[in-house]
């Protein structure tokens, strides 16, 4: 909103200073300030409001030290997340924008459904929350409406390198349909001069694509429709929309559920998400800006540069709230928190395709969903075959597992931490790797 505003001021009064808001670097670095406040100042009071209901959390003994004293914690309090989030982008993104309106549903979904969660815990007295399969269902409809909007959307393009349009050019733009086309690669092009530039007749063209960025491969792009190839070309109409909407589906259901058993110490989800965040506002950033993606020869996708401002307050909400989640925590995020960001960081990959990297950016929470894999697959194993289940963990997920070995929490949570951003560092080097 005060995007909108500022931009009226500075075009109709030319106002001093107005003319910053269209800058994506000034707005990201308000977005940060104001969610960092906004978590601060609302962070306290709706701790005490916490309190003063009685949401508290649950805690089962299971034998892990310190774990007690964590019983009447507040809980529930990722909807200081939330709002730290939500109103520094309605103030300072631009809300046309077709990749911000559905994060901001993606948003809203999630908030919900972990609300939901933390509310049958809490008022419902059932620990065991919202039925997994209402959760699933949950995940799965996000994960539908995400990856219909990416493959029928026309405002969501890729700006194709491949194909080079030659169009009739006035005042050096193009006009009307292109009249030849040539691969990219065309000997015909040599010396055309950069895509683009003024009084040339070349231009590349913003096309819808199921492309992504895969790591560590020549080209480093993958298409989706590869994986259909064998098909007919009208079997591959229905097959592959279906195909492309259930890997999107997969992807948010695994990080969110990663996320959401990564909360489980102090500080450990919010710490690693904000570092996770920052990673996908530095690829936004630049597959978003027409010029550093073309001299880091990276996908371009236009209008994803917004997502900066988003991403921004969400690291600036997430800091905030660590401020209140630290050892010893005063607030945990419950599902609100967790499955919030989990779904976030998902649909942030995917919108910028760097989706094939959440193995690598999101390794913790990806140890953390297999830990319990392997855990509860082996148990039930040699129970079947032993008649007594066996573990491979001494708990899971696999920072209880430390917990057991008595290495205290807040060094469990540092190394967390310092390993999140060490396979950030790898995610972002690895776009150069090929």
């Amino acid at each position: 909103m005060l995007y909108y505003f500022f931009n009226w001021l500075d075009q109709q009064y030319d106002f001093p200073g107005a003319g910053m808001f269209q800058y994506l670097s000034f707005r990201a670095g308000l977005a940060v300030l104001l969610s960092l406040i906004i978590s601060l100042i609302i962070g306290k009071r709706i701790i005490k409001f916490l309190q003063k209901q009685q949401i508290g959390e649950s805690v089962r003994d299971l034998g892990l030290e310190g774990q007690l004293s964590k019983k009447g914690t507040p809980t529930m309090g990722g909807i200081i997340i939330i709002l730290a989030l939500l109103i520094p982008v309605l103030l300072l993104a631009d809300l046309k924008n077709i990749y911000v309106l559905l994060m901001l549903i993606v948003t809203v979904w999630m908030g919900l459904i972990g609300f939901l969660d933390d509310y049958i815990k809490v008022f419902k007295k059932n620990k065991e929350g919202l039925r997994g399969k209402f959760k699933v269902m949950g995940q799965v409809g996000l994960g539908a409406i995400v990856g219909l909007v990416l493959y029928f959307s026309d405002d969501i393009k890729l700006r194709d390198y491949d194909n080079i349009y030659v169009y009739e050019v006035e005042n050096g733009q193009p006009v009307g349909r292109p009249v030849e086309s040539y691969a990219a690669n065309d000997v015909r092009l040599e010396g055309s001069g950069m895509l683009n530039a003024e009084g040339t007749k070349f231009f590349s063209h913003d096309t819808r694509s199921t492309k992504s960025t895969i790591p560590l491969v020549k080209n480093n792009e993958f298409d989706y429709e590869w994986l259909v190839g064998w098909a007919s070309d009208d079997t591959k109409k229905w097959l592959f929309p279906l195909v492309f909407v259930l890997i999107i589906i997969i992807i948010i259901t695994a990080v969110s559920n990663g996320a959401n058993l990564t909360d489980g110490l102090d500080g450990l989800a919010a710490g690693t998400s904000a570092i996770i965040v920052l990673t996908l506002l530095i690829f936004a950033y630049i597959a978003g800006n027409a010029i550093l993606s073309d001299y880091l020869n990276i996908m371009y996708i236009p209008d994803s540069g917004e997502l900066v401002v988003f991403s921004a307050a969400l690291i600036g909400a997430c800091i905030g709230f660590l401020w209140y989640n630290a050892f010893p925590a005063q607030v945990f995020m419950g599902d609100t928190g967790s499955l919030t960001i989990g779904g976030i960081i998902a649909s942030l990959a995917i919108v910028i395709r760097k989706e094939l990297l959440i193995p690598v950016l999101c390794g913790i929470f990806l140890v953390e969903n297999l830990s319990v894999m392997i855990q509860v697959s082996y148990f039930k194993y040699t129970k079947k075959k032993y008649g007594e289940g066996r573990r491979i963990f001494l708990m899971s997920p696999l920072h209880h597992h430390y917990q057991k070995k008595g290495m205290f929490e807040t060094k469990i949570v540092t190394r967390f931490w310092i390993i999140t951003i060490l396979l950030a560092i790898v995610s972002i080097v690895t776009l150069k790797v090929r």
